[in-house]
C-alpha cells in the first residue's frame, strides 16, 4: 500500500513539474483540425508536425477501422504536441531519461519532444498517435494485451514494415518465435538488464515443442517485433473493418479468445489457431 502511494505521489509531481515548465516557455502555437502545436523558434519545423500530424492521423484511423464519430478530436479535444527547443530543455521540463526522445500522455492527450529529435517526424509521431487513437477506442478498461497496444503503434511506423517482416520470418525460420502462450503472459516492461537468461517455449515451423534461452535484451526485442507481426497479419489478411470489430469486443469486455472468435469466425476460433495461422502467413511471406 505504501509502495503504491509512493509511485502515485512520484507521477503526481512529474505532473506538476511539466504543467509548471509548461507556463514558464513563450509558447506559440499552430492549430489543425485535430492537433494544436506549441512551439518556440521553430515555425518552419512546426508546420512541417502539424501537416504530419493530420496526414498520419487519417491514414492511421482509417487503416485500424475506427469510425470518425462526432467531435473526435476536435475543437477544444484536439491533441497537444509541444515542442521544446532542445533536448536539453525537453528534459528538464519533463524528468525523463537521457535516452528519452519523446513522451506521450495518453489520458492528457499530449504528445512532447523537442526540436529536431531524431526519427521524431518519422518514427515517434506516428507511434504515439496511434496509441492516442487505439485507447480513444478502446478506453483503459478492457484487458487489452500488451501485445496488442504496442503492436499498433509499431504498425503506424509505416516505413518500418518491410524490415519487421523480413526480421519476424528470420526467427520463424529459426524457430526463435515466442509461443503465443508467453507473449500473453510476459509483462516485458518489467524486465530489466540485470535480468541475464529468460527460458521460454516456442513452436516451430515444423510444429514441434521447443525451448528458448534469451537474454534480456533479445526478449525484449523479440516480443516487440512478434507484437507487431500479430497486428500486421490481422489487418493485412483479415482487413481493418474486422480489426476494429476484433478491438470493440476486447474494449467491451470479451476475452482475447472470445473477441477473435467473434471477429473471425470463419478463420479464427482458438487462441491456437490463431498462432497457427499466423505462422502460416509468416511461412507464405518468405
Amino acid at each position: 500500500m505504501k509502495s503504491a502511494i509512493r509511485i502515485l505521489f512520484f507521477f503526481f509531481c512529474i505532473l506538476i513539474l511539466i504543467e509548471t515548465s509548461f507556463a514558464q516557455v513563450a509558447w506559440q502555437e499552430l492549430s489543425g483540425e485535430h492537433f494544436i502545436v506549441y512551439f518556440t523558434d521553430e515555425e518552419k519545423l512546426a508546420k512541417s508536425i502539424l501537416e504530419k500530424a493530420e496526414f498520419y492521423y487519417r491514414n492511421i484511423a482509417t487503416e485500424l477501422g475506427y469510425p470518425r464519430y462526432s467531435e473526435f478530436w476536435l475543437w477544444d479535444k484536439r491533441v497537444k504536441i509541444y515542442i521544446y527547443p532542445d533536448h536539453e530543455a525537453f528534459l528538464k521540463a519533463t524528468g525523463q531519461p537521457n535516452w528519452s526522445q519523446g513522451v506521450a500522455d495518453y489520458k492528457g492527450k499530449q504528445i512532447i519532444s523537442y526540436a529536431w529529435s531524431r526519427g521524431f517526424v518519422e518514427s515517434l509521431l506516428p507511434h504515439e498517435i496511434a496509441h492516442l487513437i487505439f485507447r480513444d477506442f478502446v478506453g483503459f478498461k478492457g484487458e487489452i494485451p500488451l501485445w496488442l497496444d504496442e503492436g499498433v503503434a509499431q504498425w503506424a511506423e509505416e516505413y518500418k514494415r518491410d524490415q519487421i517482416k523480413a526480421l519476424a520470418r528470420k526467427l520463424f525460420n529459426e524457430d526463435s518465435l515466442l509461443s503465443l502462450e508467453d507473449m500473453i503472459k510476459v509483462d516485458v516492461r518489467k524486465i530489466t538488464e540485470t535480468d541475464r537468461v529468460y527460458i521460454r517455449s516456442t513452436i516451430t515451423k515444423d510444429g514441434d515443442r521447443g525451448i528458448l534461452f534469451l537474454s534480456a535484451e533479445n526478449m525484449v526485442n523479440t516480443y516487440y517485433l512478434q507484437a507487431v507481426s500479430l497486428v500486421g497479419f490481422l489487418i493485412e489478411k483479415y482487413g481493418s473493418y474486422d480489426f476494429a470489430s476484433f478491438c470493440r469486443e476486447l474494449r467491451d469486455g470479451k476475452s482475447l479468445e472470445e473477441a477473435l472468435r467473434f471477429a473471425y469466425p470463419e478463420h479464427i476460433r482458438t487462441l491456437g489457431e490463431f498462432e497457427n495461422k499466423w505462422r502460416e502467413y509468416l511461412r507464405e511471406e518468405d
